[in-house]
């Protein structure tokens, strides 16, 4: 092959061995083929591999510092292109990050319609609650018959409740679960406490590390400003087999439905779970809706924190679960989001529109949030800042080179993994040069 030849590439790195050992391809963008393949991402392997091509001009990368310094090492005067995709992708985990730090699996709105099914779960007694219900209604004249259809219950437990003394009556407690929470709530701001006072005297964050037995990451976090106390994940729960037969367990239980009934109906319908099961995710449920509008003073609704983190990289539209409404309603509550959003879409606009004069008010933009994650993005941006103005202007990416990599990934496939460097990069090239020739 003629190397003088070659003007214009993009390079990108593979894995022969992930997460030990890497190599880097080069594919034509003229051509649209691979041209060549070393067995490393090391700055110095890969600024003398391509000073053995002597006339690049244009090299499109990703935004890695390896292919940045090798670049700009061995052809200074080369129009380097940092890939939109990359820049695209980075900005979205910034900012995923960032709503995974900073807010709850579920986040609580104002409601935006009236739904009678958790209205009446939430109408739903405790036990203690039930059993004054029942002595109430007694008091106003009610029968048992009469009070067992109010609370869903079977007349013997009514006589079992109205069999109680009002002075025997047992008190609401707290769940365990509830009192853990509050007991690491406050040993978590001891601990907070501890850190910026060691930090207030003059101590490295390393000396804190080292004093205290935290993480640097846990120091570095207990000194913000916005460090919560609560955890995230309280009150909160991970989808499991019940997932998709919630809405029903609700609608069936809210008109009365037995536990063992709903149980058999959703069995037909493909639950493997249990009966256990549909009562604690029913309690979970009465728990959270209580803790969530004990201190409203309007009805809320909660959303799945995934839907909002999906609006990242989809139109609304295309995010099931969430109305438009919900949407509005969220913006409301958490300005921040709107912000966010409206920076995501901006920057997406930017990538694609071939201004790249619009990029420096956007980072002046962006800066004013004053969030951590997107200011660690928009230094990297600011590293490789032409790069990065060239990728807009240009028409140029590394689509090949990504594509490249799931070529080379399937020739590994084929020979079990077993294959040498020599012997993936000859099968690789020869596969290029059959194709090229027919």
């Amino acid at each position: 092959m003629d190397k003088s030849a070659v003007t214009k590439v993009c390079v990108d790195d593979f894995a022969f061995r992930k997460r030990y050992t890497y190599g880097t391809v080069m594919v034509d963008l003229e051509t649209h083929r691979i041209i060549d393949i070393i067995d490393s991402r090391e700055t110095k392997q890969v600024e003398e591999w391509l000073k053995s091509y002597p006339n690049l001009v244009v090299i499109s990368r990703d935004g890695a510092q390896t292919y940045s310094s090798a670049s700009t090492n061995s052809h200074p005067d080369a129009l380097q292109i940092s890939d939109r995709f990359h820049l695209l992708k980075n900005l979205s985990d910034a900012v995923q990050k960032y709503m995974y730090r900073l807010f709850p699996s579920r986040l609580v709105i104002s409601a935006t319609s009236q739904n009678a099914e958790m209205q009446a779960l939430y109408d739903t007694k405790n036990r203690t609650e039930r059993i004054h219900f029942a002595h109430k209604k007694r008091q106003e004249g009610y029968m048992t018959d009469d009070i067992a259809l109010l609370l869903h219950s079977s007349s013997s437990t009514i006589r079992k409740y109205l069999a109680i003394p009002k002075d025997k009556i047992p008190e609401a407690k707290e769940n365990a679960r509830k009192r853990q929470h509050i007991r690491q709530m406050q040993n978590k701001q001891q601990a907070i406490e501890e850190v910026r006072t060691l930090y207030a005297q003059g101590n490295a964050i390393d000396k804190i590390t080292y004093l205290t037995g935290h993480t640097t990451l846990t120091v570095k976090n207990y000194l913000k400003k916005d460090c919560p106390l609560s955890n995230g994940h309280y009150d909160c729960r991970r989808p499991g087999k019940l997932a998709s037969y919630e809405q029903t367990v609700i609608e069936m239980r809210s008109n009365g439905i037995t536990y063992d009934k709903i149980h058999e109906h959703i069995c037909k319908n493909g639950y493997t779970g249990t009966v256990a099961s549909l009562r604690m995710f029913m309690q979970k449920e009465r728990t959270h809706l209580k803790n969530v509008s004990k201190n409203e003073n309007e009805p809320v609704e909660y959303i799945p924190r995934k839907f909002f983190c999906q609006l990242i990289y989809r139109e609304l539209e295309r995010v099931k679960g969430l109305t438009l409404k919900q949407y509005e309603a969220a913006i409301k509550r958490y300005p921040v989001l709107g912000k966010i959003y409206s920076l995501l879409r901006e920057f997406h606009r930017i990538i694609f529109s071939r201004q790249s004069k619009e990029l420096d008010s956007w980072i002046t933009k962006a800066k004013q949030l004053e969030i951590d994650e997107v200011d660690t993005y928009i230094n990297g941006l600011k590293h490789d800042i032409t790069a990065v103005k060239n990728g807009i202007d240009f028409e140029y990416n590394n689509g090949l080179a990504e594509g490249s990599v799931n070529k080379i990934k399937l020739i590994k496939r084929i020979m079990y993994g077993r294959n040498s460097f020599l012997l993936l990069k000859a099968k690789l090239l020869l596969n290029e040069y059959y194709y090229q020739i027919n």
